[in-house]
């Protein structure tokens, strides 16, 4: 059977996460609902990121087996006119035919990560449900300090939720980085993979810090503590993006290169 890699930008507002529930719209039923419609096929799309409820995407990756060899661009065209028919928020930006044996979660080498906080009195209604609006001043460079405590890898437990099903807390941060640009905040996240509520905890607790409720050295303790009551709070979902996922290059041998960010 074919297998076709998606690349896929949503708004997550409306959406009760990706994963496919029993109660609830995801993005995971909007997208599987449109493929039913475009060829008649019930399947189950894997994806390289299972995002919460309000969490948005920039590229998602997701990939799926279809019975039939359509051309890439006819899964693509035929997807969105399905989309948009249905109302849904959801775009599909690529489609590209891929090997059996890609898979969109456990091929993945990297993820990389957004969060948006808009640093302004004033309300941002443009910004509604886009980036978390926080009044206080904050102190990036301060925020950007802490965040390099982070990096490496640690036991997560304090930046985890107390429901993640991950095996282990241990995971490895490549990267974590607090940029001001204007009203615009950036905090930029990547690794091989995360925990549950593992990023918004980081920007909870940083936010913390920008506030100048906490010190670097705080955010050095409550990561030693592993102890998920030592975390900040933890920053809203709607200013958190997916915004790209790594997998390896596949030379015309089939030997597979490190992709690089």
């Amino acid at each position: 059977m074919p297998r076709y890699k998606l690349t896929i930008e949503y708004d997550g507002t409306p959406y009760a996460g990706w994963q496919r529930q029993e109660n609830g719209h995801t993005v995971q039923a909007a997208i599987e609902q449109a493929i039913f419609r475009f060829c008649g096929e019930t399947i189950s799309l894997g994806a390289a990121g299972r995002t919460d409820s309000g969490v948005h995407a920039i590229a998602q990756i997701a990939h799926v087996d279809l019975t039939k060899d359509w051309s890439s661009a006819k899964v693509r065209e035929a997807l969105n006119a399905h989309l948009v028919v249905a109302g849904e928020t959801v775009g599909i930006i690529n489609v590209e035919r891929v090997s059996e044996h890609f898979d969109a979660r456990f091929s993945a080498t990297g993820r990389h990560y957004l969060y948006r906080i808009i640093n302004r009195r004033p309300p941002a209604p443009l910004e509604a449900f886009r980036a978390w609006w926080v009044k206080k001043p904050l102190d990036a460079d301060a925020m950007h300090e802490a965040a390099q405590r982070l990096v490496g890898t640690h036991d997560f437990t304090t930046f985890r939720a107390t429901q993640c099903q991950a095996k282990s807390p241990i995971k490895t941060l490549d990267h974590l980085s607090v940029i001001r640009n204007g009203e615009i905040i950036e905090i930029r996240a990547s690794a091989r993979s995360f925990l549950h509520n593992q990023i918004r905890s980081f920007a909870g607790t940083l936010n913390e810090v920008g506030c100048g409720r906490w010190t670097p050295d705080d955010v050095t303790d409550a990561l030693a503590a592993r102890d998920r009551k030592a975390c900040g709070p933890v920053a809203p979902p709607y200013g958190l993006y997916l915004v790209g996922v790594d997998y390896p290059i596949v030379t015309g041998s089939g030997r597979e290169i490190p992709s690089i960010s």
